[in-house]
């Protein structure tokens, strides 16, 4: 049974040897450890994630802005990413393609080989393992503003010795984020080991003087994810990561839509991560926010997915969002031109520099919103802790398997699946079913009144019908999937 506790150097050394064996470009002399920390000593304070995003938190500076962006040629991927860059993003991405995801390099290589023979990308990311460090570096060294890979891998530690090794301070992801919402077959205990390989790995920079940042992916399937699970998985996450000396980490979360509850959960989640890290005794992590703009269907009018936009600034700026990922005006169609790209993080970052001396104001519904999302949260650590004897890591484990824990609409098998999401009145998201979710009474109480009270006012039942129209409505220019739209 897996355990959260650090990997000893002599257990993450010999694990190495076989992580960098899994393939050709994991015997790049550039993986040395001395050669990699020289490397990362030498990167300016502008150019390390973790540094600016520090800077940015203790300055009480504007959210700052990254997109997503990632093609399958090192060229192309270079021409994106200065793009962007010159559009203003505060922090580049390299999002990974699928194949890479997966482990599958070999089929990488062939789709490499397909894209350059006929000019355009086969692949919808980066493919950083089969590049190596050699061509991340040149990514890096390309650009002015801190790189970080975002993707969705179960096990990603190659992915992650490279990336380092080549100069990129930033790794999105975790045990529980880059599972449950992107694989189903893969075991919770398995993730749970895999990431903690990569969280120890920047523990060991962290050991010999590099600072890198982790993020743990917060919006988790990015469909009525109530804020209580969101929240309570990037704090499992973090308190993993602190466990193997990960000293930077950023906890995000997924726009639900009603600005109260917004900016509530960016709230609570700042101070429950930090209270919770504390408790475990990391006292010395620096802990940043991410707010993930609207992560559901989105509307096919450009100026309309531009409104969206807006509005997903609006509140990241107003919640005290350290940084904010963006999305596009193609998001309804497909991959984004870079110029679609660009306009994206031009809309968003207009919206943060107006915004960025207000903060919403103190009020009884806020106030109200964030003591209801520490309540449950609190509700659902204390039944992780429980179940694994005060162990996180096998707590999560037992939890997931007896659907104490639950994620929405997740794929994987070790996911109960149980649970229904569906809005209020307000457009704040509640818990329809909740399966075994580890809540009290009282909080199910809450919950099915805030439901019953929305299907009063529309005339109709208490039903999974609520659910499907949510999921539907902003598409349809609303953001309560009402029966009947009131223009």
């Amino acid at each position: 049974m897996v355990k959260n506790k650090k990997l000893t150097e002599e257990e993450f050394l010999a694990e190495r040897k076989e992580v960098l064996a899994g393939w050709r470009t994991g015997s790049d002399p550039q993986l040395d450890l001395d050669k990699a920390v020289a490397f990362l000593k030498s990167i300016p304070d502008e150019k390390n994630f973790a540094k600016k995003l520090a800077k940015a938190k203790a300055n009480g500076s504007r959210t700052l802005v990254q997109p997503r962006a990632g093609v399958a040629l090192i060229a192309r991927h270079l021409e994106l990413l200065k793009y962007l860059e010159k559009a203003g993003a505060d922090f580049l991405p390299s999002t990974i393609d699928s194949y890479t995801r997966q482990n599958r390099y070999a089929e990488c290589e062939k789709a490499i080989v397909e894209s350059s023979t006929i000019g355009r990308s086969l692949l919808n990311g980066f493919p950083a393992v089969n590049h190596g460090v050699d061509g991340c570096k040149s990514i890096f060294n390309a650009v002015n503003v801190p790189l970080q890979a975002r993707h969705g891998t179960p096990d990603a530690r190659l992915l992650s010795e490279i990336i380092h090794a080549a100069g990129w301070t930033s790794n999105e992801g975790g045990a529980i984020s880059y599972n449950l919402p992107y694989a189903k077959s893969v075991s919770i205990e398995d993730t749970i080991r895999y990431w903690q390989y990569c969280d120890r790995l920047v523990g060991y920079y962290e050991e010999h003087g590099v600072t890198i940042n982790r993020e743990p992916f917060g919006p988790l399937t990015g469909t009525l994810v109530p804020p209580c699970i969101s929240n309570t998985v990037g704090i499992i996450e973090a308190i993993l990561a602190a466990e193997q000396g990960v000293k930077n980490i950023s906890v995000g979360y997924g726009m639900g839509g009603n600005v109260i509850q917004d900016i509530a959960a960016i709230r609570t989640l700042q101070k429950q991560t930090d209270e919770y890290l504390n408790k475990f005794g990391y006292h010395d992590v620096c802990v940043t926010t991410v707010f993930h703009q609207w992560m559901g269907g989105f509307p096919a009018d450009e100026a309309e997915a531009m409104g969206l936009i807006a509005m997903s600034s609006t509140i990241a700026a107003l919640s005290g969002a350290t940084k904010m990922i963006n999305k596009t005006p193609h998001e309804s169609v497909g991959i984004p031109t870079k110029e679609a790209n660009a306009d994206g993080i031009k809309a968003s970052k207009i919206v943060t520099k107006l915004l960025q001396e207000q903060k919403f104001p103190d009020c009884k519904e806020l106030r109200d919103e964030m003591a209801q999302i520490e309540k449950e949260v609190n509700c659902l650590m204390d039944a992780v802790l429980k179940a694994g004897d005060g162990d996180i890591a096998q707590g999560v484990v037992k939890a997931f398997e007896l659907g104490m824990l639950d994620i929405p609409f997740a794929p994987s098998k070790f996911n109960a699946g149980l649970i229904l999401p569906a809005r209020d009145n307000d457009g704040a998201i509640r818990i329809l079913e909740f399966g075994n979710l580890a809540l009290t009474d009282e909080i199910k109480e809450f919950h099915r009144k805030k439901i019953a009270d929305r299907a009063a006012k529309e005339g109709r039942e208490v039903s999974f019908q609520l659910t499907i129209d949510d999921v539907c409505a902003v598409s349809a220019e609303h953001l309560v999937g009402h029966q009947k739209y009131d223009d």
